[in-house]
């Protein structure tokens, strides 16, 4: 890179950093658009403080800058002193490393904060400096994590293309496995339905019965989201959050600021008894992806969970033409729900030879337990095969 033309620094807040700058390379146009990666979300998270250092996410966004272009880089980066909201879990690491008298915290961290969805890392605008620019970045993170005794950098949920790129830069790749929805042209849930094994079928059209008995569901989008369903869906994310893991990272005004930023981009699903909410769902619009996030219930009712976050995210699917629902990490049981298993991506750089040799075999191995895993729950999706 031409040190005349291009200058790297990074920031701590992205407040510093043109809201329309950050989404011309975050968003650029002919590329699906993922609100995750916007300024409008990464930012309110921070006015917000959900990421902060405070909670153990101290932003340190890196960029690279022309004098003539402006911004014509930038990573999303954070310092973390633990490694939890990240959905890669690295906790053995870390303990490996310091049981040997080593310091595993602060690590650095490119993802999006508490959001385990695939998408670009190194954000760049399509054209002949972009490989260059993917290149400098993460070459000049991991310059930073060497230069400040950091033990490690981390680039969360990249894309397919992105991990192989990443790969080649001498990162470990780490693999894991998620459930999604694939819409094959369908014109409604029947016909969703209609591809699925007899007894499967059966078996939805059951599950949807009893969570819809004496319950309404209402999707709720754009400037038709208030403040008043802010509210309920914050005591629905907050139970969740209570009972699953004690401290959401997410407060209330961070639910108000995504709803004034990304409201076209925000689908709320909501079960309603007599018109009062009991349980509701979060998903974001990206492209032609619908993106669940959180949900909860103050009420809970046999197949609601499904109702309200799957079957209710296929309905808005095929009802806007979109291509795919992603439930969000991990389920399983997502699988016997039309929920097929996709493979994720994670890239590591590790600055201790021996850690990082120790760490490589590891995911060797890992890579080729998932690999089975999802060739054998691939056998077992609830489609017809020969009935």
């Amino acid at each position: 890179m031409d040190e005349t033309r291009f200058q790297i620094r990074l920031i701590n807040n992205l407040s510093e950093v043109n809201a329309q700058d950050w989404n011309a390379i975050a968003n650029p146009q002919g590329m699906s658009y993922d609100p995750f990666v916007s300024w409008e979300f990464l930012e309110a998270l921070e006015a917000s403080e959900a990421a902060s250092r405070a909670t153990g996410w101290a932003p340190h966004h890196l960029l690279i800058e022309s004098a003539g272009s402006g911004l014509v880089g930038a990573m999303p980066l954070y310092l973390k002193s633990h490694s939890q909201g990240e959905f890669v879990f690295d906790h053995s690491w870390a303990d490996a490393y310091e049981r040997a008298g080593g310091r595993y915290y602060p690590k650095l961290l490119s993802a999006v904060p508490f959001t385990p969805v695939s998408g670009r890392r190194r954000l760049a605008r399509p054209g002949p400096d972009q490989a260059m620019i993917e290149r400098t970045l993460i070459s000049a993170a991991a310059q930073i994590a060497d230069q400040n005794d950091i033990s490690s950098l981390h680039v969360n949920f990249v894309t397919r293309e992105e991990a192989a790129n990443l790969d080649r830069a001498g990162l470990l790749i780490r693999t894991d496995q998620q459930f999604h929805w694939h819409n094959h042209g369908y014109e409604s849930f029947d016909d969703f339905l209609a591809e699925l094994s007899s007894a499967k079928r059966k078996n939805l059209r059951k599950e949807r019965a009893k969570a819809q008995d004496g319950l309404e569901f209402v999707h709720v989008t754009g400037d038709e989201i208030t403040e008043a369903h802010w509210d309920a869906f914050y005591e629905f994310y907050m139970d969740t959050g209570a009972r699953k893991w004690g401290s959401p990272y997410l407060n209330r005004d961070t639910f108000s600021l995504l709803g004034e930023r990304l409201a076209e981009q925000i689908l709320l699903i909501f079960a309603t008894e007599d018109g009062v909410p009991i349980a509701g769902a979060l998903n974001m619009i990206g492209g032609d992806r619908l993106l669940g996030r959180y949900w909860g219930t103050t009420s809970p009712r046999p197949m609601l969970h499904f109702e309200t976050c799957y079957y209710q995210a296929i309905d808005f699917a095929i009802e806007h033409g979109l291509q795919t629902v992603e439930a969000g990490a991990q389920g399983g049981h997502k699988l016997a729900r039309g929920y097929v298993p996709e493979t994720t991506y994670s890239a590591h750089w590790i600055a201790h030879e021996g850690l990082s040799q120790a760490i490589e075999d590891y995911l060797d191995r890992e890579r080729a337990m998932v690999d089975r895993e999802s060739d054998f729950l691939r056998g077992r999706t609830p489609f017809r095969k020969n009935e």
